[in-house]
């Protein structure tokens, strides 16, 4: 399928779609009608991402621009949005991965033009660093963020010695390097193949998904009142715990590792109430109870915590894999302090699950059909 063949575009957008055609369509798949809201932080936005970053960067070969002016970036995002749901993508995808035309832009990076760039950045130190990413090794050793974040320190230098002058205010450095890495990431992207591209950005962006939890925690005023201090009832307290839980699992699915990081981030909030007591031992809370739940069953569906995809299939439509089977229990924060991390070798963090294609098996893995999902979707905007 292209990315033509049912949506005509305009031509006020000069990205090269047909170029990255398999990336739009994984795209349109990971942002499937249904799934984007409850994919979106794990699968379809990091991947949304990746595609506007590539076609870009892409782009950058002829036009020698990193970046598009705020009339072309309008044009070219509503392009893609209409490319992604004429392929079955959620109409709103733009919204829920809060993707803007000034996102395509070189924002308050003050260097776009390649030619600028491959003079101030060491362009094959850079390549060197970035060309192949080890999704597992990078989100500890950094070494690609690393490069990527001198290069963009480098940019966003240029902006500082421009504006000496107090012609404009210069933003604050954070932001502005922030913004250096979008162009970083467009230049990377273009001295790729559009795979190789996508393998690295999504490599990149999954060490970003997985050191922090996307939930919203409600209100804990039961909770607390029925779990803190000495327990006087803990079949109360339990209750509570299970009510404040079930709100968690009408959010959207998470990796295994977020999951941790959700366990010790409420953990934390908790002690902070006075809850002293390992609630989660106490009423049996498992690292899978902070996902969606999937199916009458209500198994928690925990995603693998390295870059997946959704994929497509004729017969069965949209599906995707997660884990069902590990029951690991939720682990109680030690102290009120900072989430374990996965790369400190010292801190004792319990057997992360995982899902892979290798398993197989009802309680292994799910393999969920379009039809199917959008029933779990369905039942939760009831």
């Amino acid at each position: 399928m292209t990315a033509f063949q049912h949506y005509q575009v305009r031509g006020l957008c000069t990205l090269n779609f047909t170029a990255a055609s398999d990336m739009m369509s994984k795209t349109a798949t990971d942002c499937w009608a249904f799934f984007a809201p409850v994919l979106a932080n794990v699968v379809c936005c990091p991947q949304l991402e990746a595609t506007l970053t590539t076609l870009i960067g892409h782009s950058s070969k002829y036009s020698r621009m990193l970046s598009l002016n705020i009339t072309h970036a309008k044009h070219c995002l509503s392009d893609v949005e209409k490319i992604l749901e004429s392929q079955g993508a959620n109409k709103t995808v733009q919204k829920i991965c809060s993707i803007q035309p000034k996102n395509l832009t070189e924002a308050s990076c003050p260097v776009t033009k390649v030619d600028a760039f491959e003079s101030i950045v060491d362009s094959s130190k850079l390549l060197a660093a970035c060309q192949k990413v080890d999704p597992v090794n990078e989100c500890c050793q950094e070494v690609c963020q690393n490069a990527i974040l001198d290069a963009a320190r480098k940019l966003a230098e240029i902006g500082i010695a421009a504006n000496l002058e107090g012609v404009h205010a210069v933003p604050e450095q954070s932001t502005r390097i922030d913004d250096c890495k979008n162009i970083v990431l467009r230049w990377l992207a273009s001295n790729l193949d559009p795979s190789s591209a996508n393998k690295v950005l999504r490599g990149l962006s999954n060490c970003k998904v997985n050191k922090v939890c996307p939930l919203v925690f409600p209100n804990m005023t039961r909770v607390v009142k029925e779990c803190a201090n000495m327990i006087t009832s803990q079949a109360a307290c339990c209750k509570a715990m299970d009510s404040y839980v079930s709100q968690l699992q009408e959010q959207s699915f998470i990796t295994n590792l977020q999951a941790l990081n959700c366990a010790a981030s409420l953990g934390v909030k908790l002690q902070k109430a006075n809850v002293s007591n390992n609630v989660y031992q106490l009423c049996h809370i498992n690292l899978k109870d902070f996902s969606l739940q999937v199916g009458s069953q209500e198994y928690g569906c925990l995603l693998p915590s390295l870059p997946s995809d959704a994929t497509f299939d004729k017969t069965s439509g949209v599906s995707f894999i997660c884990d069902l089977n590990d029951n690991i229990a939720a682990p109680w924060p030690s102290s009120i302090s900072e989430p374990p991390s996965s790369c400190n070798r010292t801190t004792k963090i319990p057997a992360v699950p995982k899902a892979t294609s290798a398993q197989s098996g009802l309680y292994k893995n799910l393999m969920l059909p379009f039809l199917f999902s959008s029933l779990v979707v369905l039942k939760l905007l009831l």
